[in-house]
């Protein structure tokens, strides 16, 4: 069985710095293509940044350049690092992993497993 468990949510200053971390077990993660979603409150939850079988990362418009997903096969983590955070960052973000992906990447239709999300709150 599959199991994601996010951490490293938290309230931050508009500018700062977070990291995410999902930790993985029950399947090896460097055959899964692993992605982090976000949703706010009352709207669909939205691709964020993924990574594929031989590490090619694609990210969404809003967050490129500012975020950054990689993984650490011997921890069986994933992790999401934000820089220069905004307050339309202010989200739950969820990790996600699927056995293989026929369509884009940032697509939650393509993930088969979900964890059960940590909260980002980005103010002034």
């Amino acid at each position: 069985q599959v199991r994601l468990v996010e951490s490293g949510g938290g309230s931050v200053q508009i500018g700062r710095s977070l990291t995410l971390s999902c930790e993985a077990s029950g399947y090896a993660p460097t055959r899964y293509y692993m992605a982090w979603f976000r949703q706010y409150s009352g709207k669909e939850r939205e691709g964020v940044a993924a990574i594929d079988t031989d590490d090619w990362e694609s990210y969404a418009t809003s967050v490129r350049g500012r975020f950054v997903i990689n993984r650490d096969n011997g921890k069986n983590k994933v992790y999401l690092m934000m820089d220069d955070l905004k307050p339309e960052d202010t989200a739950m973000y969820y990790c996600a992993a699927a056995a293989s992906i026929d369509g884009s990447k940032l697509d939650t239709s393509e993930y088969t497993y979900w964890g059960q999300g940590t909260q980002v709150t980005v103010s002034s």
